[in-house]
């Protein structure tokens, strides 16, 4: 019973150790991506996109 804690103890770490700094970089990557500038328009056109009529 031991060495299951231990492993469970060792797995946890490893998933707070790497993948939440992963996912905070590629969360921080996406924010990045939607809020740069030169994206605006191609995001603006898209957001009006349901309210035209073709």
């Amino acid at each position: 019973m031991k060495a299951i804690i231990t492993i469970q103890n060792i797995a946890s770490d490893l998933v707070t150790t790497l993948w939440t700094p992963l996912f905070v970089a590629i969360f921080v990557g996406i924010v990045t991506y939607a809020l740069w500038p030169r994206n605006k328009a191609a995001f603006d056109e898209a957001a009006r996109m349901p309210l035209r009529e073709d």
